[in-house]
């Protein structure tokens, strides 16, 4: 194609409100280097406690002035992507590339058969040719309870693909669909479909809940005999069956037309042998999927994200086929959004800010992380290829490539490709594939692409291209930002730091818009500061902040309230609620005081070789009643943890804090106006604590439910957040 003919298959244009962004950042950074100058002006002079508070909170303010200064940098040039689908059909017509979809599940229990097969099916369903569209599930629990889910969701494809076809499904997980239907496209049609899909719902569920595959079911395929030979979810085989072969003339639906090839494996494992959790999982199905379909490009998901629109692969495709700036892109990068998320997101889960805008500004900057799902990438960029300047695509010699051997030879010699031993004295894990040795190996691998000269491209469509499961109890919430966040903090201090590895091979900004997130833990000292320090101070009677009746007081305020007011319009603007963005904030405050505190000290401890690194498999369901707490937009504090002692204590802390205040003004009615003027910004940040923290406080001495908290944190609570007062005092 000549340029003069060239269309681009996509478009990129800058974010509104980049101008009123940029007024306001430098408005505050000129609030935040008065606050510094009064932190050196004012200096105290006086007793050994009180410079060192004000030395303590004076590093911690240059700490979240930093931290500010990097994500302002992130956002400076944000950008937005727009395909157009329309055209990629017109230029490209049959010639469009082989898709080979990867699915991971590791529990039964965790993430349930039933869920799994919703989201397999709604990859099948998606609007793209069904001949050259793959889908491979990758069991890591090794189960026959999934296997047989599998079977059921390639028997019950035969109906749902053409269903989904004919009235031009877009949220293609049958659970889903029937779920949100608002109108009934054919009734008869339709109540046919949802039963057919229930009794298969029920079938699943039933053996899942008896633990047990009944024996004539075991009979009607051969791949349950595979099961004969397993000791255990950690001590196994390989299990590789072709339920579907997609080159099978006999493999259609019920309308006759073809259905895409739908593959179940369970890598071996073995006790000694170390499986690297999902990127081991992602390794073995990038090797298997090359000797059965081999598609050049690849999507992975997690088991619980289904597709919510129909048109995603065509619109990554805009991205990776655009002849003039696509053969540069290394993968394409879906958020990933949530459906159960509540009015008010009680847990703030939907990272609404962070996806919708903060990424926009990585996108300008050479392209966003790897997520670890909702990802399009180039299969030979996932194999280590670095780019080069005049690499270009032929897709027609792509296409052409085609696998001849049957599915039972296929299934036989591929086996070697996902055992143990394979991979030894090989690069996978190092060079090849997603890397091994970190919990976040998604943002290694990411990083390791656009290092090998890559760029990427993040994708956020009117309508969401995948749609998961957020967590429903505070704990699964904390202990997952925990899990990110150690991970993050980790990779920073390996050889993977984006500012050492990243070195003349990304830009610098995209090596400190890397550098925001690993240091998402590193959050966590300067917080516990502001949040404990303050209130201490105001028992003792220390200080902090300058008078009410001081000028010196409007940088402080200035700063706080413009940071606080614009971060509440970009909520309301990214569709939140002001609820919404109170409950965010308060999640922003647990997170740093637990999960990233508990990131930060056990990724000290890894470094010193006294912790192993672990994977920790959030949970997908849970009981009634705490699904019922949920929708209520309840906090659950139902379980004991450490982590709920400190949040606990922490709001004991500045409730006793905002006694012992009320107690001074009142004690010398003379001296009221005193107190106020010289302790008026420390009342106040101990009363937005305070204020933050009602639903502790309701928890512990209020609420009667089974997500109070339990009495033995209310205990400690008390003694804790008392012994730090009496020993302020003295």
């Amino acid at each position: 194609m000549s340029k003069k003919e060239y269309v681009p298959l996509f478009e990129t244009r800058k974010v509104k409100g980049r101008i009123l962004f940029r007024c306001i950042a430098a408005s505050i950074l000129l609030g935040i280097c008065f606050i510094i100058m009064y932190r050196i002006r004012y200096f105290p002079v006086g007793g050994k406690a009180e410079r060192w508070t004000w030395i303590g909170l004076f590093v911690s303010e240059l700490w979240f002035s930093f931290y500010w200064l990097l994500t302002t940098v992130c956002r400076w040039n944000a950008v937005i992507r727009i395909p157009f689908v329309h055209r990629l059909s017109q230029r490209f017509g049959k010639e469009l590339p082989g898709i080979d979809i990867f699915v991971c599940t590791a529990d039964p229990l965790i993430e349930p058969p039933s869920l799994v097969v919703n989201t397999v099916l709604s990859m099948m369903a998606y609007d793209y040719p069904p001949e050259k569209l793959s889908v491979y599930l990758s069991d890591d629990g090794g189960s026959n309870l999934t296997f047989y889910a599998m079977l059921e969701a390639a028997n019950f494809s035969k109906t749902w693909l053409p269903f989904c076809k004919k009235f031009q499904v877009e949220s293609t997980s049958p659970e889903a669909y029937f779920r949100t239907a608002s109108e009934l496209v054919n009734v008869q049609e339709w109540l046919s479909v949802k039963k057919l899909y229930e009794d298969m719902k029920m079938r699943i569920e039933t053996t899942t809940k008896l633990n047990q595959i009944p024996e004539y079911i075991q009979k009607q395929h051969k791949g349950f005999r595979e099961w004969d030979f397993v000791s255990s979810k950690h001590d196994h085989q390989t299990i590789l069956q072709i339920l579907i072969d997609g080159r099978d003339t006999n493999a259609v639906d019920i309308e006759g037309n073809p259905l895409p090839t739908l593959v179940y494996l369970a890598r071996e494992k073995r006790p000694q042998y170390h499986h690297h959790f999902k990127a081991g999982s992602m390794n073995a199905l990038i090797r298997v999927s090359s000797k059965i379909t081999n598609a050049p490009i690849i999507l992975n998901v997690d088991c619980d994200m289904y597709s919510n629109n129909s048109k995603t692969i065509k619109s990554s495709l805009c991205i990776l086929m655009d002849e003039e700036k696509g053969d540069e892109i290394g993968y394409v990068q879906f958020p990933q959004c949530f459906y159960n998320l509540t009015k008010n997101e009680i847990y703030g889960s939907s990272l609404r800010v962070l996806l919708q805008l903060e990424v926009l500004g990585f996108d300008a900057n050479g392209g966003p992380s790897y997520m670890g799902s909702g990802c399009f990438h180039r299969r030979e960029t996932l194999c280590g290829k670095k780019y080069e300047k005049n690499y270009k695509v032929d897709w027609k010699k792509i296409n052409d490539k085609k696998v001849n051997e049957s599915a039972s030879f296929l299934e036989e010699t591929c086996k070697v490709l996902a055992s143990c031993t394979f991979e030894h004295n090989t690069p996978w894990g190092k060079e090849m594939g997603l890397k091994y040795g970190t919990p976040v190996e998604d943002v290694v691998t990411g990083l390791s692409i656009q290092c090998n000269g890559w760029k990427s491209i993040y994708l956020n469509p009117e309508r969401e291209g995948f749609l998961g499961v957020a967590p429903i109890t505070l704990l699964q919430n904390l202990v997952q930002h925990k899990r990110w966040a150690e991970g993050e903090l980790q990779l920073f201090f390996s050889r993977y730091c984006p500012l050492l590895y990243g070195h003349r091979k990304i830009p610098l900004k995209l090596q400190l818009i890397y550098s925001t997130y690993k240091l998402w833990a590193a959050n966590c000292l300067a917080t516990w500061y502001i949040v404990v320090v303050p209130c201490l101070c105001l028992l003792k009677g220390i200080s902090l902040f300058p008078k009410i009746s001081s000028p010196w007081v409007l940088p402080f305020v200035y700063v706080t309230f413009v940071h606080r007011a614009y971060s509440l319009a970009e909520f309301l603007w990214c569709g939140g609620t002001f609820r919404g963005w109170c409950n965010d904030q308060r999640i922003w405050l647990f997170k740093r005081t637990t999960s990233y505190l508990f990131a930060f000290f056990e990724t000290i401890l890894k470094l010193l070789g006294y912790s192993q690194p672990n994977f920790v498999v959030t949970a997908k369901v849970a009981d009634e009643d705490v699904s019922k707490r949920y929708d209520q937009e309840q906090i659950e504090f139902g379980a004991a943890s450490p982590m709920f002692d400190i949040l606990a204590t922490l709001a004991m802390l500045n409730l006793f804090g905002i006694l012992g205040a009320i107690k001074k003004a009142t004690m010398d009615a003379d001296q009221d106006y005193k107190v106020l003027d010289q302790f008026g910004l420390q009342i106040l940040l101990c009363l937005v604590l305070v204020t933050i923290n009602l639903p502790v406080y309701q928890a512990l001495f209020f609420r009667k439910d089974n997500g109070k908290m339990p009495t033995s944190v209310m205990y400690k609570s008390i003694v804790f957040a008392l012994l730090a007062c009496m020993l302020a005092m003295f």
